[in-house]
């Protein structure tokens, strides 16, 4: 009831962090661990969101039906994502243990925000952007500041995408006294706003080809990017919500998983 599928969002950018670490494949023990690691944290993130919204979803007409109010999710479930995912970190070095209840901060704490700033889109961004800098630090053990591009892009993307999705619950945000940026912008202008946020992803993405000296193949991959996101914001406007759809939330999935292929198929033709 928490999705697991939606661990695919931010695990292939984690995942290019990690062999942008390593110029290539990390070790296979790392690769393991990382992955535990998205998937828990991914997972008690989505879980506590259930939890700390249970009586907003309740409420909502569009998430009335998700896990904590139709009684079909424990709290306990988040104890123990957490637990798993510090016990992932202990495995992969000192840092990254050191560091795992700042990112569990941040993945949780988000559920938060929407109570009292417009921007917490950016906030569920970091939550997701800060993949890519913790893979490297699991494989490095230490931080360049060259992966914050990615982690930026991250950020960037996420926040564009969920105030996209979040202009479905315009009325009931007013209603209930949450903040968005659709609240206060209004529809047309949240669109503007999550088109910005895109914009800015994809020069995150350049300036990070440029700071690892990446190739074509790169390159080529941040086009694909490109027209996926200019598909995706073809498909909706102000007056026309209805393509916000599950569809429209799986192809946010495909584009992670594409623009890693390419950064990793870039980074392995390098070492031939």
């Amino acid at each position: 009831m928490i999705k697991w599928e939606h661990s695919v969002f931010a695990l292939p950018f984690a995942l290019c962090g990690a062999m942008l670490a390593a110029n290539g494949l990390p070790a296979i023990h790392q690769l393991a661990w990382i992955i535990v690691a998205m998937v828990a944290a991914r997972s008690a993130a989505m879980a506590f969101n259930r939890l700390a919204d249970t009586s907003m979803d309740a409420a909502n007409p569009r998430t009335r039906t998700r896990a904590l109010p139709a009684k079909e999710l424990t709290p306990h479930f988040v104890v123990v994502s957490c637990a798993i995912f510090v016990i992932a970190a202990s495995q992969l070095n000192r840092l990254a243990l050191l560091l795992s209840p700042m990112a569990l901060a941040v993945v949780l704490l988000y559920s938060y925000t929407k109570r009292f700033t417009r921007w917490s889109h950016l906030v569920l961004g970091l939550a997701l952007g800060i993949a890519p800098a913790a893979a490297w630090i699991a494989v490095r053990g230490t931080l360049d500041p060259r992966i914050l591009l990615l982690a930026a892009a991250v950020t960037f993307w996420v926040g564009g995408f969920d105030v996209l999705y979040s202009c479905q619950d315009y009325d009931f945000d007013r209603r209930a006294g949450l903040h968005s940026v659709p609240r206060y912008c209004g529809i047309a202008r949240a669109l503007w706003i999550a088109r910005l946020f895109h914009l800015l992803m994809l020069l995150f993405l350049v300036a990070l080809v440029f700071a690892f000296g990446l190739g074509k193949l790169a390159v080529a991959g941040i086009v694909v990017v490109s027209l996926l996101l200019l598909y995706e914001h073809s498909l909706v406007s102000a007056e026309d919500l209805s393509r916000l759809n599950a569809a429209f939330f799986t192809m946010n999935g495909v584009i992670s998983v594409l623009f890693f292929f390419f950064i990793a198929g870039d980074l392995l033709l390098r070492q031939r």
